[in-house]
């Protein structure tokens, strides 16, 4: 594993957060890949990232059929792809800590609004590739993130 492979794209991942989006890719209900761009609401680097998104959404149906989702950050300048599982989490402090200045267009009564739900994605392998210093690596991340 390259540290600085590693600690680059987690800077990428934190810009995305505040200007960009990734592609979110997961297996619809007849078994087919589908992708949507959505915004990262917080992260960890490349071990985790959070998403809202509407409990009766098409992501969080999807998602409760089949947990497995890659995540895509691509550019002319680089690729980082994660590879792991989503969990959809409800519970009233997950939303609370996670909710993001924006989202009242979409729920309009706070992180409290039952609609809302929180998805997380923890990475479990990784490929990561930088086109203008030509670095890139690929592995599986350790459970313990280091």
């Amino acid at each position: 594993m390259k540290q600085e492979v590693i600690a680059k794209a987690a800077e990428v991942i934190g810009k995305a957060r505040l200007d960009g989006y990734c592609v979110l890719a997961l297996i619809d209900e007849d078994g087919y890949p589908t992708t949507s761009a959505i915004n990262v609401a917080k992260s960890d680097g490349i071990r985790w990232l959070v998403f809202g998104a509407s409990v009766d959404s098409n992501k969080a149906k999807r998602l409760r059929k089949c947990n497995c989702a890659s995540v895509s950050f691509s550019s002319a300048q680089r690729n980082i792809n994660l590879v792991g599982t989503v969990e959809i989490l409800t519970d009233p402090k997950t939303k609370q800590e996670m909710w993001q200045n924006g989202w009242e267009r979409h729920w309009p009564t706070g992180s409290g609004d039952p609609d809302l739900c929180i998805l997380r994605f923890t990475t479990e392998r990784y490929a990561i590739f930088f086109m203008d210093d030509g670095s890139e690596d690929a592995g599986v991340l350790p459970k313990d993130g280091k």
